[in-house]
C-alpha cells in the first residue's frame, strides 16, 4: 500500500463529493488487499475503503444542492474511500443525526445494518440461542447487541482470547468459546451468524440445532472447503439451513431506513460504536497490519 497525491475528483451525474472526516477500515478491505477474493478485478491502483463520513462539498448533475454542507455517511462501493475526498452515489448516502460523530458513523454504518438484516434472514426470534462466530469485529459486536436486545435465550460468541470474551459480555454475550468453538456454553444453536468461514466452517454447521439456520456474512478466514455442503447433507434429517447475506440484496429504502434507525439507536445509547483506534490516513498500511495480526476489537478508523 502506498500513499499518493492526486487531484480532487469531480462528482459525475447522480453523485456527491464528500470531504472525508472519518474512513472505516473494514474486514472486506483486508480481504481484498490479501487477495482472498483474487480474480475479482482488484489490482495495482486500487484504492480501498467502502465507507466514509464527512461533509458534502459538491454535487453532480441531477443532485439537489441541498446536500452541500451536510454531514453524511456514505457507501463508496468496493473501493475509493481511503482518500481526503471521496465520491458516492446519492442513493448510497444518508444524513447523520445530531449527536453522532463521523467516527462512530463509520463504525456502525455498514456493520450494524449487516448484523440487523443477517438476524432477520436467519428468522431469529426471542428465546432462541444465537452464536456469533468472529464476534470481536464491528459486525460481530453489533450482532451480539442486537440479538441480546431482541430477547435471545442466550448469545454465545467465539473470541481469540479470554479478555476479548469478557469485553463481549459487556455487550450482551452470555457464553464465550474459543475460536475452535471450545468452552462452556450451549452445545447446539438455533442461529449462527458467521463472519469467519474458512476451513472450520463445517464444524460449526454441526453445531446447528434441528431447524437451525446459519447465515454467512463474511469470509475473513478465507473460503470454506469445497465439500462443506456434505456436512449439510450428512445432517439431512435436522432440516438445516445455510445462506449467505449481502446488503446488496436489501431494497435501498429498507436499507436506508434501518441505517437511520440504528444511528438514532446509537445516539440514545441502545447500541454502541466500538472504535479501537483512530489513525491518520497515511497510516492505512499500519491499520491493515493490525487487522492481519487479529488484534483489533471493534473498528479501526482513518482520519485525513
Amino acid at each position: 500500500m502506498q500513499v499518493i497525491d492526486t487531484s480532487t475528483p469531480t462528482p459525475p451525474a447522480g453523485h456527491l463529493l464528500i470531504q472525508t472526516e472519518a474512513i472505516g477500515v473494514g474486514g472486506v478491505d483486508a480481504v481484498i488487499r490479501r487477495g482472498t477474493v483474487s480474480g475479482s478485478g482488484f489490482g495495482p491502483g486500487y484504492v480501498p475503503g467502502s465507507e466514509v463520513a464527512g461533509i458534502v462539498t459538491k454535487t453532480g448533475e441531477g443532485v439537489d444542492r441541498i446536500w452541500v454542507g451536510r454531514r453524511v455517511w456514505a457507501f463508496t462501493g468496493v473501493g475509493g474511500g481511503y482518500a481526503e475526498h471521496a465520491i458516492a452515489s446519492v442513493g448510497n448516502v444518508v444524513a447523520l443525526p445530531e449527536g453522532l460523530s463521523t467516527v462512530d458513523a463509520v463504525a456502525l454504518g455498514s456493520a450494524a445494518p449487516v448484523a440487523h438484516f443477517a438476524l432477520a434472514q436467519a428468522r431469529f426470534t426471542a428465546g432462541e440461542s444465537v452464536l456469533v462466530r468472529g464476534a470481536s469485529g464491528s459486525i460481530g459486536i453489533a450482532a451480539v447487541e442486537l440479538a441480546s436486545r431482541g430477547g435471545a435465550g442466550s448469545v454465545t460468541v467465539t473470541a481469540s482470547s479470554a479478555s476479548r470474551g469478557e469485553r463481549l459480555r459487556g455487550y450482551g454475550a452470555t457464553h464465550v468459546l474459543d475460536r475452535d468453538g471450545n468452552g462452556e456454553g450451549p452445545g447446539l444453536f438455533d442461529v449462527i451468524i458467521d463472519i469467519v468461514a474458512g476451513s472450520a466452517l463445517p464444524r460449526f454447521i454441526e453445531r446447528l440445532a434441528p431447524n437451525g439456520r446459519m447465515v454467512l456474512v463474511g469470509v475473513v478466514a478465507g473460503y470454506p472447503p469445497s465439500d462443506f455442503g456434505m456436512t449439510l447433507l450428512g445432517a439431512f434429517q435436522k432440516s438445516l439451513t445455510l445462506s449467505t447475506f449481502s446488503l446488496d440484496t436489501v431494497p435501498a429504502a429498507d436499507r436506508d431506513r434501518t441505517r437511520i434507525e440504528l444511528f438514532d439507536a446509537a445516539v440514545r445509547g441502545d447500541i454502541h460504536a466500538v472504535v479501537q483506534d483512530v489513525l491518520p490516513l497515511d497510516r492505512a498500511a499500519d491499520a491493515h497490519r493490525r487487522m492481519d495480526e487479529g488484534t483489533v476489537f471493534g473498528r479501526l478508523v482513518l482520519r485525513p
